[in-house]
């Protein structure tokens, strides 16, 4: 019979039938501890039987000075992306159970979860010629960007809307959508969506729709019911105004994006403001009907850099994708740096500085500059009085994001 003693942060806690407790504690001889005596690994005991953490042994982690976070910058090739997401097309069906032909970036700082970042989800998505994807509807709010093709139209609410290169398609929690590729090729594009926030609160719905759609919603018109309603520059349909949980307007055009920040890049020729430095035009996709970011909880913005220029180093609380639309360029993120082209995908972390060098041609590139696409978690961190951000040439801990 062993006359060893059972390890007590091992054993069942007193007077419960509850399985032992996960907490584990070490007295440390360190600064800012308590001197390693027994009784000290006594407490600690306790402690851990009653499921208990002293805030003296986790400051350092749980309030450090600036974050320290779990994600890395990273960076995906879009040729490899495509290149699988076809294999996938050829294996794997789009209807129920798989549901979607969706492959996520899996941050290599988050132990192999399908996360882009701890708030931030993104994918590639494929659809097959002539391939429905069904109808399904779910509280995260989503995206879609298309970076090279056409011929897919989503479906949201019955309402086909036309997905072409360029487009930016946001598309509020709990709406039903479906997706259908009329074009006689394959096409994949980017989603997004905030599946690891409301995964990490525990505010998540899913709700199956129909499992296949009706001759009218098979229609491909070029321009959809909310574009027609919602997209003309500031003016705002007077039968649909009320209360929306997100952007009506379903699919925000190239052309007009393409022509925004042509603009400014041509205002800033002429010596007037309105870049947000030089080289470097900027433009944000908001709410039509409030003016406010398309999404409660992302932002989606998008950059040109004109060829030769190297923004400053940036950084800002909570984390961002961004996708090269178009061109070229090197991309450092802290301590990483990388080159970049069309499709390449790359993660910003939280208080990570960014800058990015234009190396972009007529050769390249369509506007002959570099484009960006990004989204972030920014309007989380708004609302809650969380988010900073630094421009390293700049002010400090401006409260205006950029």
């Amino acid at each position: 019979m062993s006359d060893a003693k059972p390890d007590p942060r091992t054993a069942a806690r007193p007077d419960t039938d509850l399985p032992p407790s996960p907490v584990r504690l070490t007295a440390t001889d360190r600064p800012g501890q308590p001197p390693v005596t027994p009784e000290l690994t006594a407490l600690y005991r306790g402690f851990e039987q009653e499921l208990l953490v002293p805030l003296w042994t986790e400051i350092g982690d749980l309030m450090p000075e600036h974050p320290h976070p779990a994600a890395r910058a990273h960076r995906w090739r879009w040729s490899r992306l495509l290149e699988l997401a076809g294999r996938a097309g050829d294996l794997v069906p789009v209807g129920r159970g798989g549901e979607r032909r969706a492959i996520a970036l899996a941050n290599p700082g988050l132990g192999g979860r399908p996360f882009a970042t701890p708030t931030l989800w993104a994918a590639i998505q494929y659809l097959m010629p002539g391939e429905d994807a069904p109808e399904h509807r779910h509280s995260q709010h989503a995206f879609r960007f298309v970076v090279e093709g056409e011929g897919v139209w989503t479906v949201v609410e019955r309402d086909p809307v036309p997905m072409r290169r360029g487009d930016f398609l946001p598309q509020p929690g709990m709406h039903r959508h479906a997706h259908h590729n009329a074009a006689a090729a394959p096409m994949a594009w980017l989603d997004g969506l905030d599946i690891p926030f409301q995964y990490a609160i525990d505010a998540q719905f899913f709700d199956f729709g129909r499992d296949t759609l009706s001759d009218a919603e098979r229609t491909t018109p070029d321009r959809s019911r909310s574009q027609r309603l919602w997209g003309h520059p500031g003016l705002a349909p007077v039968s649909q105004l009320g209360p929306h949980a997100g952007t009506p307007l379903l699919c925000y055009r190239w052309a007009d994006t393409d022509a925004a920040l042509t603009a400014q890049l041509e205002l800033e020729r002429a010596g007037r403001a309105g870049t947000v430095e030089p080289g470097h035009a900027l433009v944000r996709y908001t709410d039509p009907a409030g003016g406010g970011d398309v999404l409660p909880t992302l932002r989606a913005q998008f950059h040109r850099i004109t060829p030769g220029t190297e923004t400053a180093p940036y950084r800002e609380t909570g984390s961002s994708v961004y996708q090269v639309f178009d061109g070229s360029g090197r991309i450092t993120v802290g301590d990483r740096s990388w080159s970049v082209t069309r499709g390449d995908l790359f993660t910003v972390p939280s208080w990570q500085p960014l800058s990015v060098r234009s190396e972009a041609s007529a050769s390249d590139s369509d506007s002959g500059a570099l484009d960006l696409f990004q989204f972030s978690d920014a309007p989380i961190l708004t609302k809650l009085d969380l988010f900073r951000s630094r421009t390293e040439s700049g002010p400090k801990d401006e409260k205006d994001p950029r």
